[in-house]
């Protein structure tokens, strides 16, 4: 049972990462106008915030993977796990705060991006994992 809600943590970690980003991406007009700062300098910050959250995000999830999962076959659920939980924050903050004023709404190249991410994002998943497993299993053999 331990194992299960630790697979589900690393899987909602997962979905964050992906989720904060895109979020940011596409509430670009809405954070500008709700902070007076102007687009250019949202996008920056956007950009510096998804550098820090991949590499951090990258780092906590290495750490998490190894020491809480331990090379377990059993991970590369996670590749699966984050998208309900990804789903789930989407419709809680389109819930929460929904487009009131038509000038927020996003480009539709803003959206093509996210599809593009969104493919390439379990591939990055299984790369972790596999990097997970295959040091535990270089450091196994050595002990």
């Amino acid at each position: 049972m331990k194992y299960f809600l630790k697979l589900n943590v690393v899987s909602i970690l997962y979905a964050l990462m992906v989720f904060v980003p895109l979020e940011l991406m596409l509430n670009v007009y809405r954070i500008s106008r709700l902070t007076n700062w102007k687009i250019g300098t949202v996008n920056i910050l956007t950009g510096i915030t998804l550098i820090i959250e991949i590499i951090g995000g990258t780092i906590l999830i290495l750490f998490l993977t190894k020491k809480w999962l331990r090379g377990r076959k059993a991970n590369f659920f996670t590749v699966i796990l984050w998208v309900p939980y990804f789903v789930l924050l989407i419709y809680v903050i389109a819930s929460l705060f929904p487009i009131t004023n038509g000038g927020d709404t996003p480009n539709p190249v803003t959206g093509l991006l996210a599809l593009g991410g969104l493919i390439v994002y379990p591939f990055y998943i299984l790369i972790l994992n596999f990097a997970c497993i295959t040091n535990d299993n270089k450091t196994i053999g050595t002990v």
